[in-house]
Order: C-alpha cells, then structure tokens, then sequence
C-alpha cells in the first residue's frame, strides 16, 4: 500500500500536532570533580630540560611520584618544550601544562613496552599508552598547552586521504609500502608495523588462515593512546590541546565522575582509528565547552564488543555532552558498535558539526547484544555534512545489507534470526531542535527483523539535504513539525517494514512493499 503527498516547491513540512517527548524533564546527572592541594612540583627541579630533545621521561614521572607520596598537588609542566616517553598519572595529581609549554612524546617506539590492555571493545596486548592512569582517584591535566603524541610516526596512512606533498614527505622520511593489492598505496612505518596489518585486524584479533607471530614480532602495529584511563575516579581534563595521537586520542575505560571542559582533541583528518574522545563502560560524565576535529568519530560512547562486552555488563551511562564543536570527524557523536554492556541516559545538547562524514550515529550489529536507550539529543546545528545527518543502523558494517526504498526489490527478503542475549537494541530515542544545511540524507533508520529500532520520537527539525528519509524495520517512530528540503525528491519519506509511523498523527504502517510519502 503506497502512501503520497503532493507539495511543492521541493519542501516537505510535517506540521505540528504530534507525539512530543518529554525529554526535557529529565533530571540530568550530577558528576563530582576532583580536588588538589596547592603545592607545587616543577618538573625542572626534578632535573627535565627544555630542549625539545632531551629525554624527560624519568624527570617527569619522578615529579608525578613525589606529589601523589606527599598528599598530591600541582606537577608543574612550564613554558618550553619538553620531550618525553610514557607518562603515568598517580592520585591526587594535577598535571599542569602551561599555555607556553609543548610537551612533545618521542618517535622512538622502544620506549613504549607492549602491555595487557583493551582496545575496540576486547582484550588486546598494545604499546603503552603515551599517558596512562590504572586504579586512581582525584586526578587531572589541567592548563593551556599542547600536547604532541607524534602520531604521525606510528599511523599506517592511505594515499587517498593525503595531499601530493603529505604523502611525498611521508614516504621520503622511512618506512614501507603495502604490495598487498588489498590494501594499495598505504604507508607503514616500519617492517613490523606492516606484518601486523598482515596477520591482525584493527581491534587486534588474529585473522583467519593467517600464523600469528607473536606480539614483539608486530610491536609497531599495536599503536598506543595518547591518553588511556582505566578504572578512575574523579579525572577532570580542562583547557588542554591535545593532538596527533597514534590512535585513539583520549579513551576512557571503567571510569566514573569525568569532566572535561575546553578541550580541544585534535588529529589530521587523514589519522587512522584517531577517534577524538571515547568513554567505554563509564559512569557520569560530562563534556563540555570542547572542540574535536578529524580522523575518525568526534565524542563516542562505547561498552565492550560481543561476548566479551556481554560478560562485562557495564553500560556507559549518565552522559552529558553539550557546547561542543566537531570539524571535518567521522561522527559529531557516536554511540557503538563496541556497545555490548549498553548505553543508556545520554543527554547531548547545543552543540555544532562541521564537515562530518555523519551528525550523530547509532551502529550496532547482530553479534553486539546490549541495550541503547534514553538517548536525548536537542539544539544540534550541522552543515556540509557529508552522508546521512542521523543515524540508526543495526546492521553497520555488514556486506550486503538489505536496503531500503527503490533499491529495495533488489534485495531478497531478510529472515528474522532468534532473539538472543547477542541480540541489540535500539529504544527510548528523543530528539529536538536540529538542524542541518547540507547533507547527502537527512534521516536513515535500519533496524533488525528481529529487533526494531523502537520509540524514536524526531521534534522540530529542519534539514537541507539531497535525500530525506529511509526507514526499514522499525516501531514507534513519530515525526513533529519535520521539515525536509531536498533535491532529490522522489519520494522524501521511504518507509518499509515498519509499523505505528506516525507524522503528526498520520499513521503509516508499511510492511514488505516500501510506503512512499512522497514529493510531486
């Protein structure tokens, strides 16, 4: 059964009248901050010297231990230029950068040991991160400086991300080429790094039909954080630059009360895996005030992947993003797909998206399980967005996805598979007051037959956009006062395989054949 709108003009307006969702009544979560005595513990008394080459690592960890033996305070990092290795926080410090002070980690990865860690969501042995907090509490890295995680040296970089004089300075400065036609024209810092990208996938799993090495054979593949914290409480980080990571740039793993407030998280746009701020498994944050600018995804909340996120069990919840800016990432936000333990009371509000591939994105896929749900979003402003300004996909990264509208009579008919703790969910969406000049599509919506997205209430949006909406296995989802202006317009709306659809009190039930709103 097909469903049409006659317009014109090439603007299609939901008006109001609507299901309304009372986001806006949600208490949002209080998140404690840490606190320091004043003394302080200059790094240059401790003997590190501001060269930008000699090796300040032991001066600056010495300063770390001596402050938190004392009862913690201030680790004074003044203006210079400091080089350093592995930096590793203890209670009760706040690392102080100065606004004059480039604090820049060395190139030389023997000075970074493989380590028992995690990374995308599983158990992984990496190089140890270039700062890095286990088990503490009352811990910051406060100031206005920049600091340099050199990831330049260590990322495996494409030559279709980079400029003719990036690529050229990038190969005549060491390293190697691929010749596997699999992976044409990308660059490798060193024969190590090379054969890990051979035998391991980027989240550090063995590939199939391959003999795995052993890690010190491939030590160069398995890149660090710029700044990993694992099981903290209270870590504030204010007003610091922190930029070119090796990859993931600022991850968060079991923590709970994090702030962070005007920081900018800065990575070249053609970094690989530089997401800009990732809080996996964690519990009351608040970003705020901060910029993140490309490679990969903006600010992503994450819980584990498959079985092993199941077995943890522990949701990233209580979120608050908002005030932010992201230029020319992956996603402003994004929620999975390592989102196995759940994801639930996120509040993002006021922020702006530049450039971005994607606005705000959900991704999962069967295998994930976990629950994503509360998530409220309002007073959102996109422009030149790339691909689609919102996102539900529950079948993110699946070759042959099924496919929505026109493309749709292409695709077989998709079974549903058995409901299962691997199974993932999408509920309890809100969102408001967004808008968006420039995008491929404005809206994508691609649930499970199994588990559709549910209860997805879209408020007071505008977008400008070539395409407007795809929606395929999906309940609940009810658009107030939507306005869609599109160059592509035939049809705006697709919807097919979904049920209780609702644009301000119409009700659209599609079930195998697409239902059309349609523009004439």
């Amino acid at each position: 059964m097909n469903f049409f709108f006659a317009l014109s003009l090439g603007v299609l307006t939901v008006l109001p009248g609507g299901t309304n969702a009372q986001a806006q009544g949600n208490r949002l979560p209080a998140v404690a901050r840490p606190h320091f005595k004043t003394d302080t513990f200059n790094i240059g008394k401790y003997g590190a010297i501001s060269d930008g080459i000699t090796l300040n690592t032991k001066a600056i960890n010495e300063a770390i231990d001596a402050c938190s033996k004392k009862g913690g305070g201030v680790v004074l990092v003044p203006g210079g230029f400091w080089l350093t290795g592995p930096i590793v926080l203890k209670n009760n410090v706040n690392l102080s950068v100065r606004g004059d002070a480039l604090l820049l980690f060395t190139r030389d990865f023997d000075q970074y040991p493989l380590i028992q860690s995690y990374y995308a969501g599983l158990p992984s042995v990496r190089c140890q991160s270039l700062i890095s907090g286990s088990d503490l509490t009352n811990v910051a890295i406060t100031g206005a400086g920049v600091i340099n995680g050199s990831g330049d040296a260590w990322r495996p970089s494409l030559q279709q991300k980079m400029s003719v004089s990036e690529w050229n300075h990038l190969v005549a400065s060491g390293g190697v080429l691929s010749t596997d036609p699999k992976r044409p024209k990308t660059w490798y810092p060193s024969e190590k790094a090379l054969l890990g990208s051979e035998v391991l996938t980027d989240s550090g799993t063995l590939r199939p039909g391959v003999t795995f090495p052993g890690y010190p054979a491939i030590k160069d593949f398995q890149r660090p954080t710029l700044l990993s914290m694992y099981h903290c409480r209270k870590v504030l980080l204010e007003g610091v630059t922190f930029q070119n990571s090796p990859n993931w740039n600022l991850h968060f793993l079991l923590c709970q009360d994090i702030t962070i407030d005007k920081v900018h998280s800065k990575n070249p746009p053609y970094g690989q895996n530089t997401d800009a701020l990732d809080l996996e498994s964690c519990k009351k944050a608040l970003v705020e005030n901060s910029t993140v600018e490309g490679g990969d995804d903006g600010i992503t909340l994450k819980s584990g992947r498959d079985s092993s996120g199941r077995a943890r069990n522990v949701p990233t919840e209580d979120v608050i993003i908002r005030n932010c800016i992201a230029y020319n990432v992956g996603s402003g936000v994004a929620i999975g797909s390592e989102m196995s333990g759940g994801v639930r009371n996120i509040f993002i509000s006021h922020c702006s998206f530049v450039g971005s591939s994607l606005g705000i994105k959900l991704k999962t896929k069967r295998g994930r399980g976990g629950v994503v749900e509360k998530i409220y979003a309002s007073d959102i402003n996109m422009s030149d967005i790339q691909q689609y300004a919102l996102v539900f996909d529950m079948f993110y990264g699946v070759i042959g996805a099924p496919k929505i509208g026109t493309q749709a009579t292409a695709n077989p008919q998709l079974n549903a598979d058995p409901v299962t703790d691997a199974t993932p969910t999408f509920r309890d969406i809100h969102f408001r007051h967004i808008y968006c000049n420039g995008a491929e599509q404005a809206i994508f919506v691609r649930g499970l037959p199994e588990m559709p997205v549910k209860d997805v209430y879209l408020e007071d949006m505008v977008f400008k956009s070539k395409k407007g909406m795809e929606c395929m296995e999906a309940r609940g989802v009810h658009l107030k006062n939507i306005r869609f202006i599109t160059t592509d317009m035939d049809p705006v709306i697709h919807l097919q395989d979904s049920k209780d659809i609702t644009l301000d009190g119409k009700r659209f039930d599609a079930d195998a054949k697409p239902t059309a709103v349609r523009l004439q």
